[in-house]
């Protein structure tokens, strides 16, 4: 297993690797808007353009350029400054990287306990009306758009605007650190509305998979031993059926730490996914890598961790 662990970590840095220098080519051999011209404002002229370019260091070959941002990142840490306010890119994602982990964190627990529980009573009861009823709805919440959910939900139930205003700071992020309650209350709606649609899916691939575990032999065998009913659910169907899960729970929670853009921008939270998409409307470079590359590595870590849940949750998976 630290066999595996540590090539699997070697692996990793080679794809962050690979990442970095596909965005820094996609953005600089690729036609684009130029930085420097962005950052000087209407209407500049020629020269002030090229001094710009001069300062930020854009008039060099990008391989110099590719190769000057590696070594600072790789030795230093140092992910550049952003090529619009002048700011370090790692003060800026260091400042947003609290609020997106607070809303993935937050509703993933939540969509995992719904998902879950939904998944397991719809297998242990199919095709009755609570089957179907339960059934019904996490295709509706497949269905329904992020952004219409978390715009519907402002409308309802907002503090300010809200029809039947019920929960309190709905539509204002607070950082953790300056008030925990209204940290909470602030995102408890875009939890539930993040979490609507993967609760929805999670529970249908769990149906799915728990009814056919179910019908196998060495389930038929636990019954015919004696076992509880409640055992033979959670102790030896679930524990297979919940394998994919595991798999589709690493990306979904690794592409969210890396940003929720819709969310964050129905309700105004200040986390990467915003910071990511401003920095590609303005061509800000050193911000996109950031953002890339945090991405980047959320989701590899997260399918490490994947793995070696596996090897835990299924007794036929060995890593050699």
């Amino acid at each position: 297993m630290i066999r595996y662990i540590l090539r699997r970590l070697l692996w990793v840095v080679f794809l962050l690797f690979a990442v970095s220098l596909i965005t820094f080519i996609i953005f600089y051999l690729l036609p684009s808007a130029d930085p420097a011209a962005l950052r000087a404002g209407r209407q500049p002229s020629p020269s002030l353009v090229e001094t710009i370019r001069q300062q930020l260091g854009l008039d060099q070959p990008w391989y110099v350029q590719y190769g000057r941002y590696m070594k600072n990142l790789i030795f230093h840490f140092d992910f550049g400054f952003s090529y619009q306010n002048g700011v370090p890119v790692r003060q800026l994602i260091f400042s947003r990287l609290p609020a997106s982990i607070s809303l993935a964190a937050g509703a993933a627990v939540l969509w995992l306990v719904v998902g879950i529980s939904v998944g397991i009573i719809a297998a242990i009861r199919p095709r009755t009306k609570l089957d179907r009823a339960s059934m019904g709805l996490a295709l509706v919440g497949i269905s329904a758009p992020v952004y219409w959910l978390g715009l519907v939900a402002l409308y309802l139930f907002s503090a300010d605007i809200g029809l039947f205003p019920i929960l309190p700071g709905a539509n204002s992020y607070v950082p953790l650190s300056e008030d925990p309650f209204a940290w909470f209350t602030s995102l408890i709606m875009p939890w539930f509305v993040l979490a609507i649609s993967f609760a929805a899916f999670y529970s249908r691939l769990l149906r799915g998979n728990l009814t056919e575990v179910l019908s196998e032999d060495y389930i038929r065998t636990a019954r015919a031993k004696g076992l509880s009913e409640r055992r033979v659910v959670f102790r030896h169907g679930l524990r297979s059926a919940i394998t994919p899960i595991v798999t589709i729970f690493g990306l979904d929670l690794g592409i969210l730490l890396g940003g929720a853009i819709l969310t964050e921008t129905v309700f105004n939270i200040p986390g990467i996914g915003r910071l990511s998409y401003s920095s590609i409307v303005r061509s800000d470079l050193p911000v996109i890598q950031g953002t890339v590359l945090l991405g980047a590595f959320f989701i590899v870590f997260a399918n490490l961790i994947v793995d070696i849940v596996y090897a835990y949750l299924d007794p036929r998976v060995r890593y050699e």
